[in-house]
């Protein structure tokens, strides 16, 4: 069964497509408008081993809020719609990941139910090229409101705003990966106890 998932969404701020394979090996083809958002939506595909086509054209005259937010929504269903029934997956997922001075900690559950906790350092640099570093939060709120999943994301510690984002991104990917694998000995079965996620 190809687990694969599409979302096209248009509206009078934004175009967006998203395709994405689970069963991928990593490749992309990213484009936003936003160039450190495209940067870390390629860490998503290539550390989560995942086959994703990003194109997104908004109103970036304004800013770039809507190409983003609209973006990690169009994400975020796509990954629910690629999971299908979740059956024989390992369903809970955890990656820790440094970047220099930087680390992040990510926790998932495939649980379809939205719920985001989410800590970074205080004080960060508030831009990173185009990117508003407080978007970060309101990306991970937007997937998970569409993948309909449980999300812990902690960044104890770092200095660099690039850093900080980079290795969320990185961890994310890498839990996302572990959450959505199949487990062999669990081939065909729902990992719940109440036989649906």
């Amino acid at each position: 069964m190809n687990r694969v998932g599409r979302v096209e969404r248009t509206t009078k701020e934004t175009s967006v497509l998203v395709e994405i394979d689970l069963d991928g090996t990593g490749k992309t083809e990213i484009s936003t408008g936003v160039g450190f958002y495209d940067h870390m939506l390629d860490q998503i595909g290539r550390h989560g081993l995942f086959d994703l086509t990003v194109k997104t054209e908004g109103d970036l005259h304004i800013d770039s809020h809507h190409t983003i937010e609209d973006t990690a929504l169009a994400l975020g269903g796509a990954f629910k719609q690629a999971l299908g029934d979740k059956k024989g997956i390992y369903r809970f997922g955890n990656c820790t990941v440094p970047l220099d001075e930087s680390l992040a900690q990510v926790t998932v559950d495939l649980s379809g139910r939205p719920y985001l906790v989410h800590t970074e350092p205080e004080k960060m640099a508030p831009m990173i090229g185009e990117y508003d570093t407080t978007m970060t939060r309101h990306i991970l709120e937007s997937f998970v409101a569409q993948a309909q999943v449980a999300l812990h994301v902690h960044v104890p510690y770092g200095r660099n705003a690039h850093h900080i984002v980079e290795c969320q991104f990185k961890a994310l990917a890498r839990a996302l990966r572990y959450a959505c694998e199949r487990d062999p000995r669990a081939a065909g079965i729902v990992p719940s106890t109440k036989g649906a996620l």
